[in-house]
């Protein structure tokens, strides 16, 4: 199934899950799709490994917690971040290392002040690896940190080979 990208975010220079000068870091790129949800793309490499070859679980967490955090930011124009205030998943498979990796995620209900969403990796034949599902508090960046996030370290932009659509696999089981 093909989306069209209908935008990217930004980037951070450290973060772990997005910052492009983390050498440690997972570099993931966000687009956000036609239909409303939010695609991240990495490729896991050995550092963040927990048995030889398969990624840890808890960086599965983090990219999946991020996903859904940044569901808010221009979900209806509202500009906000989502803070995490529950989060839980379920483990499927195991998630290969040096492959690219898709995380797909979406909005499930919101009110004025929080949201709750759902995403889960997904392998390159399609299957679903890992799901999770949070429910996050709607906060401004200036509300979040004190140092100047937005203007110093957040709006770093990759556009290398940034798609103008994204494919999903499918799982033909």
């Amino acid at each position: 199934m093909k989306l069209k990208v209908t935008g990217k975010q930004p980037n951070s220079k450290y973060c772990f899950v997005c910052g492009l000068e983390n050498e440690c870091g997972l570099k993931s790129k966000f687009y956000e799709m036609e239909n409303g949800e939010l695609i991240a793309r990495f490729f896991p490499a050995e550092v963040h490994q927990s048995y030889p070859g398969r990624l840890h679980g808890g960086v599965s967490a983090a990219i999946l917690d991020e996903a859904i955090g940044r569901l808010a930011i221009n979900h209806k124009g509202s500009g906000l971040w989502g803070v995490t205030l529950e989060f839980s998943m379920k483990f499927r498979k195991p998630v290969p290392l040096d492959k690219e990796v898709l995380v797909r995620a979406r909005i499930t209900s919101e009110n004025k002040r929080t949201f709750e969403g759902t995403a889960e990796i997904i392998l390159a034949d399609g299957t679903v690896a890992v799901e999770g599902k949070g429910r996050y508090l709607k906060m401004s960046l200036a509300t979040i940190t004190e140092d100047d996030f937005e203007g110093e370290q957040w709006q770093v932009v990759d556009e290398e080979d940034d798609p103008a659509e994204l494919e999903l696999p499918r799982n033909n089981c």
